[in-house]
């Protein structure tokens, strides 16, 4: 992202809205960052693990579903 920055900017040379309360002959450091295309970007939300797991797709098996699959599955080699 580019950023131009002024150190010791004359306050006098600023536009009213942008002058700070109190004395014109003050100097101010001035920091210009340039915005992405169409504004800020939304922040970026994170999934909690919670939120994963909750948006996984059945089916879900149980330990003991899983274990009797195995077992089925190494039965049938050794046929």
């Amino acid at each position: 992202m580019n950023e131009i920055v002024r150190e010791h900017y004359p306050v006098s040379k600023l536009p009213e809205e942008l002058r700070p309360g109190g004395d014109p002959d003050e100097h101010v450091t001035v920091i210009i960052k340039r915005e992405p295309a169409g504004g800020a970007k939304p922040p970026v939300q994170v999934m909690t693990l919670e939120e994963i797991f909750a948006a996984r797709r059945p089916p879900f098996l149980t330990k003991e579903e899983i274990d009797a699959d195995l077992r089925r599955q190494r039965d049938e080699w050794d046929d």
